[in-house]
């Protein structure tokens, strides 16, 4: 009996971007690029923040990626009166056994919906931090341990300020990318109403791909190769937004981890077994704005993190 065939690293991640995708894509019309980016992040390891105004279909998307897999799924929504221990969980007291057991919160699961995150206090907010960066909470000074896949979008409006908390910079850095929406075009909008005047389409959405398929595009990430003249780019790039002008706080060595995998899921994704300067600009902006913090005369001149990037992309040298 012949052994079944290997399926090469490459193929392995572009096949359960493609099923994603495509679920997805049923749901969420004319998103296909920021679908892509959402897979990217998935695959390499990141959490999201997608960030833009009310109606554009943030949870939407949210929850088609969820449906998309065969996993945990849970949603916060996010308040100024959530304690960190609605997201983390409690420990409470048995008094039959005399111990405390610990009560797992929302945070135990595979995907986690964080709706409107800075409407909580700061004190709430950092419940997130060690989850995202470690994949463990402590309570009452003892670790637990998160599953293998925990994967954390959160949402946030831009615009609307009164009653919010804006996200630490600490925080912030923790995300891989932020991502925004955008409106519809017209057609898309008119095709959108279309298959909303029936069932919801999210009733139709059905699991493509399991935990293990994610952990195995994770573990084929690697195989995606990365020469020296593109790591040195990656570190250049973000190296260059510490001294870039008006810019107070550039980008974490942290950015150039994330900024190098996601470059390999998009490299992925487009069937290369390599990662070249272009896989790496078509996700810079998105997973290097974010973590810009400009000068306040700059802010109030009307400049952004992304303006940084974009002006970056084109002065920094690419390797040949």
């Amino acid at each position: 009996m012949s052994n079944p065939p290997v399926v090469p690293p490459v193929t392995v991640i572009r096949e359960l971007h493609e099923r994603i995708a495509a679920q997805v894509g049923r749901v969420v019309v004319g998103q296909s690029d920021v679908i892509r980016k959402l897979c990217a992040a998935l695959i390499a390891g990141g959490h999201v923040l997608l960030e833009d105004v009310p109606g554009t279909g943030k949870t939407t998307l949210a929850k088609a990626l969820a449906r998309c897999l065969d996993a945990t799924f849970k949603r916060i929504q996010f308040t100024p009166d959530l304690l960190p221990s609605d997201i983390s969980g409690v420990a409470i007291y048995n008094p039959r056994d005399a111990v405390f057991e610990f009560h797992r919160g929302p945070v135990f699961t595979n995907i986690l919906l964080a709706d409107e995150i800075n409407r909580a206090s700061p004190r709430t907010q950092s419940a997130l931090l060690e989850a995202m960066a470690e994949g463990q909470v402590s309570v009452d000074g003892e670790p637990h341990a998160l599953p293998p896949l925990f994967f954390v979008i959160a949402t946030q409006n831009p615009v609307e300020y009164h009653g919010t908390y804006p996200l630490p910079e600490a925080q912030l850095d923790r995300f891989a990318m932020r991502v925004a929406l955008g409106y519809l075009a017209p057609e898309q909008e008119v095709a959108m109403l279309t298959d909303r005047a029936g069932a919801d389409p999210l009733d139709a959405v059905t699991p493509v791909a399991t935990v293990d398929d994610v952990l195995a595009a994770r573990g084929a990430l690697a195989h995606v190769r990365t020469s020296d003249a593109l790591k040195r780019y990656v570190v250049d790039l973000v190296g260059a937004t510490r001294h870039a002008p008006g810019v107070a706080l550039g980008a974490s060595p942290r950015a150039s981890l994330a900024l190098l995998r996601l470059a390999q899921a998009i490299a992925a994704f487009e069937g290369d077994a390599f990662v070249a300067p272009e896989h790496v600009q078509a996700i810079a902006v998105d997973a290097l704005a974010h973590r810009l913090v400009l000068l306040p005369e700059r802010r109030h001149a009307g400049a952004s993190g992304a303006a940084v990037v974009r002006d970056l992309l084109r002065t920094v040298p690419v390797p040949v």
